[in-house]
């Protein structure tokens, strides 16, 4: 089994913010200090919280969907729309749309925020304060199976953490707060913060996803 940390990646600052995946980078002269690791999912030995520790399922009106779907995220500090990329990450998108429609994310908490590199959520032991050991090493149970690494992290970028090997990408997703090319290559973005980056800024470990939401974006035509 490997530990935690053997799925973190070294990453450090160099000249100002150089942010590494999957490798060591140079350190400042006179600032040693290490880098936040990459977003990572880790492997965890037992299967998730039983669904019961998951808010009762509320009915709502489907929506009609007119264009790519839109993540609408209610937090403890306000809300923020994510647009999705389905054309570029069509398992993705729909791996992550089905279970904000299954109410997946609904009560869970933020679990991990690196300033100036990302905002961390989607795991369901995060619901549970008892148990906040095991931030981060929750999921869904099923992963995506295959990298669909096209699109880059530029400020507010959306993409699946994983825990080295991006087919096994599942539930937890992540907010890049500053361009970080070096992710593009074993990260899927799979969408954009569209409005309410100020909201994803202010964002600290324990907040509360309240809850997602899908909304359909407008047509093409009319944006």
């Amino acid at each position: 089994m490997r530990s935690r940390s053997s799925y973190l990646i070294a990453l450090t600052l160099a000249a100002g913010l150089t942010i590494a995946c999957g490798g060591g980078g140079g350190t400042a002269p006179e600032q040693a200090a290490p880098a936040p690791a990459p977003p990572v999912a880790e492997s965890t030995p037992a299967a998730p919280p039983p669904a019961a520790e998951a808010p009762a399922a509320v009915p709502e009106a489907p929506a009609v969907e007119t264009g790519p779907p839109v993540l609408v995220v209610d937090t403890a500090k306000g809300t923020f729309e994510i647009e999705t990329y389905p054309e570029d990450a069509p398992k993705s998108v729909a791996h992550v749309v089905e279970l904000v429609r299954k109410r997946f994310y609904n009560g869970q908490r933020v679990h991990r925020v690196e300033r100036d590199f990302v905002v961390q959520f989607g795991d369901p032991y995060s619901r549970d304060m008892s148990r906040r050991e095991r931030w981060g090493t929750g999921g869904s149970g099923t992963s995506i199976g295959e990298s669909e690494a096209k699109r880059t992290h530029r400020v507010g970028a959306v993409a699946l953490a994983h825990a080295g090997d991006p087919r096994g990408a599942d539930s937890q997703m992540y907010v890049t707060l500053t361009a970080v090319p070096r992710l593009d290559r074993d990260f899927t973005v799979f969408g954009q913060v569209t409005s309410g980056m100020d909201v994803v800024r202010s964002l600290a470990v324990e907040d509360a996803i309240k809850r997602i939401t899908i909304k359909a974006a407008a047509p093409a035509a009319a944006r």
